[in-house]
């Protein structure tokens, strides 16, 4: 073989990218080197039928020098010095052609042998520098550094470092084998860890749906929540209240603004949209809430933020309950209104008197009955009424049977009756007063 080619070093580093693809060069050469037998065959077949004319050439040529000699007979061939002369010639070029073969063969075996020892060395080269790029990748070194260079080698002496290079390179293998086995069990518990959070997110976005609760935005210490409240039509309310027809909004959609104490879940203010509920007493129940749970066993184990959404979507229910009542009440002859924070119903009664009745905790869901707060004139005429006239009728209305303070019509109805009841009563006597 020739004197190993010198290579002369890049003057550009080679990223890996470019020595993949050198490699690749390599391995198809190699590749295509290995896989061609048939052309082999036929460089082969073409060297013989060479070797058969120049052969035939040679014979044609011996025959010709003694052309005499093929129109003797055997016994006569024998017996010529010429014949002796003709078969001594063709057993030279008998011996020539065999040396000539031999030493072919012996040239073919040596190319052989080197072919096969430079393609062992070459794949092995090849595989040697596809487990070091890798390991190079596995480390992340995706770039090479700006001054190195690459540089190749031939000789045994490099050989040698490359095989023991090689020998180092299988046992990082072992290594890299053993970590991608360990690396696969911990992804497959990853994935069951995925799988069971997965469940468990299907789970709350169910109870999401249930609920109507869903986090919009927490940053810092600020939550924003959207709640949507589910609004009960209760065939029993519409008949207590006597209203026909069924509830309009059969859900209220709110936002609530919480901001939390640092380093907890405990309220520190929030705020309502749209502000049509009133929140205050709620919010200040669940400020103390800490003191009440530590007496109440069933809440230890619930946040006040937890507890004060419950409460605002009850808050949400009865305030909506309430004013749909209002409002179908405002039907009758009576006009009707309802403030939430006070939690008040004002009845304006003709007459110019205005009944405040105070709202009981539950009401109208519950069996719950109004109370009778005060009755304030409102006309010139009204005016004239007494202060204990008044608190007579508001007695007299408090003391009616629950049944009928359930029902916000028949329970302004009874005030008016008793109020006009009182009324005729009061100019009968100053009547009989007055002969």
């Amino acid at each position: 073989m020739g004197e190993p080619t010198e290579i002369i070093p890049s003057p550009e580093p080679l990223d890996l990218d470019t020595i993949r693809s050198r490699i690749r060069e390599l391995s198809d050469i190699q590749r295509s080197s290995t896989d061609g037998p048939e052309l082999s065959t036929l460089d082969s077949e073409h060297l013989l039928r060479d070797y058969a004319v120049q052969l035939e050439s040679k014979i044609n040529q011996i025959a010709s020098e003694f052309s005499d000699i093929s129109s003797l007979s055997v016994q006569d061939l024998g017996k010529l010095p010429l014949a002796h002369a003709y078969l001594e010639h063709l057993k030279d070029e008998l011996n020539s052609v065999e040396a000539e073969k031999a030493k072919f063969s012996n040239e073919i075996e040596d190319l052989t042998r080197t072919y096969a020892e430079d393609s062992t060395r070459l794949e092995s080269d090849i595989e040697w520098l596809n487990c070091s790029l890798d390991y190079i990748a596995l480390q992340g070194l995706d770039k090479a550094k700006a001054d190195e260079r690459v540089n190749c080698s031939t000789n045994g002496d490099n050989q040698t470092n490359l095989l023991n290079a090689h020998g180092d390179c299988k046992f990082k293998i072992l290594e890299l084998s053993h970590q991608i086995e360990k690396n696969k069990i911990t992804l497959k518990s990853l994935q069951d860890l995925d799988c069971v959070f997965k469940r468990f997110e299907a789970i709350e976005k169910f109870e999401d749906e249930l609920t109507g609760l869903k986090v919009i935005e927490f940053e810092g210490n600020c939550i924003r929540l959207s709640l949507r409240t589910y609004i009960p039509n209760l065939e029993s309310l519409l008949s207590q209240q006597k209203i026909e027809g069924s509830i309009e909004a059969l859900e209220q959609n709110h936002e609530l603004l919480i901001e939390v104490v640092d380093g907890t879940m405990e309220l520190k203010n929030v705020e309502i949209f749209p502000n049509d509920v009133y929140t205050g007493e709620i919010f200040d129940a669940a400020k103390s809430f800490r003191q009440l749970s530590s007496h109440l066993l069933m809440l230890e184990t619930w946040s006040s933020l937890e507890w004060f959404v419950r409460r605002v979507q009850d808050r949400i229910i009865l305030c909506t309950l309430r004013r749909f009542v209002v409002k179908c009440a405002n039907k009758s002859r009576h006009s009707f209104e309802y403030l939430d924070r006070d939690e008040i119903i004002i009845a304006h009664m003709l007459g110019g008197v205005d009944a405040f009745m105070k709202v009981s905790q539950g009401w109208p869901l519950s069996n719950s009955a109004l109370r009778l707060k005060s009755l304030k004139s409102s006309s010139h005429y009204s005016k004239e009424i007494s202060l204990s006239f008044l608190c007579k009728v508001e007695e007299v209305a408090n003391s009616l049977d629950a049944r009928i303070r359930q029902s916000l019509l028949s329970f302004v109805d009874a005030i008016e009756d008793i109020l006009m009841q009182r009324m005729r009563v009061e100019l009968q006597s100053d009547n009989n007063s007055g002969k």
